[in-house]
């Protein structure tokens, strides 16, 4: 089966109206449209809008590959798209100065390699059930929801025989949701973050890699930085934060604040100045400021280059696995630089690293034998 790259989802600009889904004859999908007001009315960010656009094309495309329109679309369709979501590849995105290299992605490759993780077919699975329920709701979608909830928890009252003691757990799972294993957070190793960091080739690209692996900060929060929300005489760098929208003051260490400073005398004259100006821009001409993408296919290449697998969130994984191992430094303090609203949360960081853990348990093996 073959799904075309056909319709876009577009960012307006517009307050009232940020994102606009088009279908293949660029028209926009007023049932989407709908939906993205009524979650603006709910004060959601711009990034859960995407987010939510981004897993409506998915859906959307495979309901224009089959021919079957959304509000007619039943429990067959779903289950099939589930199905899709477990096999399928993720599509390849073409590159923003070859847009025409890739027209057409496979939907269907015997591969296991680059498909789709459980907490993406997880959260499409969510995104999609509260689609349909919005329009159920509002008389304008089918009566029978295609992402139904569980058969064991319809016609159940919520909570029904939930102990007071014991946390929430799956009371609203939907039929075609898949189980999300736990994710331990992964700490980059000493020697591994060596590697990492000698091949980073601009300053740039070293202050970014010094402030997250310092203060702990999610990749999106610290490219959202001003000029006017650095503090070098503190030590201190501001961000706003992903989920609630506050701004926070981070600590970072010293040595992120010198290869920042280098990299401003670096394109001292080039990049616009002013306290509202992003921090960080792109190093190719046109300069443009520096997007989560770009950041992210940065490191991608850096770690092709070390050989090594690392991501860009564990840099954030590494900073918390480091404050959390120091002593001397609460839990609570660790949770506050985080920005994490649960206790819980922070506490995943304390479980060991699998290479610490093999390294002191062939350490017990050699002294037994």
């Amino acid at each position: 089966m073959v799904v075309p790259r056909v319709g876009r989802l577009v960012a307006t600009g517009d307050p009232w109206d940020r994102y606009r889904l088009l279908g293949p004859d660029g028209a926009v999908v007023d049932a989407v449209s709908v939906f993205f007001a009524d979650l603006e009315a709910a004060g959601r960010s711009a990034a859960t809008l995407r987010s939510y656009g981004m897993d409506l094309l998915r859906w959307f495309r495979f309901l224009w590959a089959t021919g079957v329109p959304w509000d007619r679309a039943t429990r067959t369709e779903a289950r099939e798209f589930s199905l899709l979501l477990q096999v399928a590849p993720k599509p390849v995105r073409p590159h923003w100065r070859h847009p025409e290299q890739i027209t057409e992605v496979v939907a269907v490759v015997h591969s296991t390699n680059g498909q789709y993780a459980p907490s993406v077919r997880a959260h499409s699975e969510t995104v999609l059930r509260s689609f349909y329920d919005f329009h159920r709701d509002s008389g304008t979608g089918p009566v029978l929801n295609p992402f139904p909830l569980e058969r064991g928890r319809r016609s159940q009252r919520a909570y029904a025989h939930h102990t007071p003691m014991e946390p929430h757990r799956g009371e609203r799972a939907g039929l075609y949701r898949p189980k999300v294993p736990i994710r331990i957070p992964r700490a980059i190793p000493d020697e591994e973050f060596n590697e990492i960091f000698a091949q980073l080739p601009s300053h740039r690209d070293r202050a970014l890699v010094a402030f997250y692996v310092s203060t702990g900060a999610r990749a999106s929060e610290l490219l959202s930085v001003t000029q006017r929300d650095v503090d070098p005489g503190r030590q201190l760098i501001t961000v706003v934060r992903k989920g609630s929208g506050a701004t926070q003051e981070l600590p970072a260490s010293s040595d992120a604040f010198v290869w920042l400073r280098l990299y401003q005398v670096e394109m001292e004259g080039l990049l616009p100045v002013g306290r509202r100006q992003p921090l960080w821009w792109t190093l190719r001409r046109p300069f443009r400021p520096l997007t989560y993408h770009a950041a992210h296919r940065m490191f991608e290449r850096v770690n092709r280059d070390a050989g090594t697998s690392a991501t860009l969130h564990a840099l954030r994984h590494t900073a918390a696995y480091h404050m959390a191992e120091d002593p001397a430094l609460p839990l609570t303090d660790v949770q506050f630089v985080l920005g994490h609203a649960q206790l819980t949360t922070t506490q995943l960081y304390l479980t060991p690293r699998k290479e610490d853990v093999i390294r002191r348990v062939l350490a017990h093996h050699a002294e037994q034998t």
